[in-house]
């Protein structure tokens, strides 16, 4: 028997119990982690054949809202494609929407012709196949349209997916590489809205400067979801799908994690580390021990930009539109012991020597301040030129190995991608670290900074048919922020 005040305190220590137990849990989303299905084509020996549909739909992203959308082969964002090193793949794309279309192989070394750059266009109704063999190492890689001056409405309205190498090697490392179960795709893209529940995109002048941000946090095409846990050792590839922000990543309890690959594959060892900053189109694979059955939160820390003095210095006051956000979180209450581990080493690079370059060049990242800029006139370029289809800026020779010094001139951060390579940086202030030791193809060069990387081209010869090296800030590419380069 109890006396009467022990039974109110019992009352008591009962109704706190689960305000307590949330808030050691955090705030719990009732929405699932969604994991974009899995395509793995139709199979004939090394001959893989993928059928891809560009289509427009509805999603229910908010609630009680159906939102505009574009997808391959779904509503929203695209499947996820698997291949092997050593395949020939065979990609048939059907465009679908009333708009030409394109969809472009990010991170892929392949011929110039099946890159599926604004060259590759595709127009309503037709069909464009893409054929290459695969030759790398296994890496997470994604795709996405290139379309000439629409580059970032189509991707920021859903054309986007991610595209998986696997290889022989990897897969006797033990990692977690059990698709949805242990090994899951974390799209992270960030979106504004009309109050009807369509996209709002580029609804103000500085969204067209600083480049389309929004401040709602979307993964695989979801707000806020949860992902329960089967196993105690998740893999998690990261890719930043967003038009132009930079993600600040960390979990809420500080938890360590261990960087295993970058935008081109698997690093040399994992990198422990506590945060990590990604910037527009850079992929990083980490993973999480969540042994401890807690519910770690993922999120993004707001990046203060410095201040500066004139028009830039308004953008960054009115423009910024940083804050903290939630990314995602995993329940990870009812994990099981994983039977995989985190190895000690992962891979033994190729590097490119400096002893064979052949070339350096340099490319100077520039932002056109007065009207072109404030009216939507091409107001970014490269060395000077805004993006001409018609004009070829650079010619590479096959197989060469050359250094690129990458310089931003400008008053913002910009993320230069390059095509069909995956270049190792070099040298850049404050020295390189974390995912930026393993192989690249997209590098964040901050304002009044110089980066350089160095790369071995593929044998793939061109004379007429370029690749693009442009900013991923994809409002910026769209507004002439790129160029073009063949390789003969």
């Amino acid at each position: 028997m109890i006396n009467r005040r022990q039974f109110v305190q019992l009352i008591l220590t009962l109704a706190i119990l689960p305000k307590q137990l949330l808030q050691a849990k955090g705030f719990l989303s009732p929405n699932s982690f969604h994991v974009p299905p899995l395509e793995l084509g139709k199979r004939l020996g090394k001959d893989v054949f993928f059928d891809l549909d560009i289509r427009s739909g509805m999603s229910m992203i908010l609630p009680n809202k159906a939102t505009p959308t574009l997808g391959i082969n779904q509503n929203f964002l695209g499947v996820t494609l698997l291949a092997n090193k050593g395949d020939r793949v065979h990609i048939k794309v059907k465009n679908n929407i009333h708009k030409t279309a394109t969809l472009h192989w990010h991170g892929m070394k392949l011929p110039a012709k099946a890159d599926g750059g604004p060259h590759q266009s595709i127009s309503p109704k037709h069909t464009w196949l893409s054929e290459f063999d695969i030759i790398q190492d296994a890496a997470t890689l994604w795709y996405h349209s290139h379309q000439m001056h629409e580059t970032g409405s189509q991707v920021y309205h859903g054309l986007a997916g991610m595209f998986i190498i696997s290889d022989d090697e990897s897969k006797k490392l033990n990692l977690p590489d059990e698709y949805g179960v242990d090994d899951f795709p974390v799209i992270i893209q960030d979106k504004q809205f009309n109050r009807n529940g369509s996209f709002a995109y580029l609804s103000s002048m500085m969204d067209s400067m600083r480049g389309m941000k929004g401040n709602t946090i979307l993964v695989n095409g979801v707000i806020n979801p949860v992902l329960k846990a089967k196993k105690s050792l998740v893999r998690l590839r990261l890719l930043n799908g967003s038009n132009a922000r930079t993600y600040q990543l960390s979990f809420n309890d500080n938890r360590a994690f261990s960087i295993i690959a970058s935008d081109g594959g698997l690093l040399e060892k994992p990198v422990k580390a506590n945060t990590i900053r990604l910037a527009a189109a850079e992929r990083v694979e980490i993973l999480v021990d969540v042994s401890d059955g807690a519910y770690p939160i993922l999120r993004h820390t707001a990046i203060q930009e410095s201040s500066g003095m004139g028009m830039m210095g308004m953008m960054r006051g009115m423009g910024n539109n940083d804050k903290n956000m939630n990314i995602f979180q995993i329940d990870a209450s009812s994990a099981l012991k994983s039977a995989s581990s985190i190895p000690q080493i992962l891979s033994k690079h190729d590097n490119p020597q400096q002893s064979e370059v052949t070339r350096q060049r340099k490319l100077v990242l520039q932002m056109q301040m007065g009207p072109r800029m404030m009216f939507g006139g091409d107001a970014f370029s490269i060395n000077g030129k805004t993006m001409d289809i018609n004009r070829i800026d650079e010619v590479v020779k096959a197989g060469s190995t050359e250094i690129w010094h990458l310089e931003n001139a400008s008053m913002m951060p910009h993320p230069l991608h390059i095509h069909n390579v995956q270049f190792k940086i070099i040298a850049r202030k404050g020295g390189i670290k974390g995912h930026e030791l393993g192989f690249k193809d997209v590098v964040l060069v901050h304002p009044q900074e110089r980066v350089s990387v160095i790369m071995k081209f593929p044998e793939f010869r061109d004379a007429k048919t370029p690749y693009m090296y442009h900013c991923h800030i994809l409002e910026h590419e769209d507004r002439g922020m790129m160029g073009q380069f063949v390789v003969v």
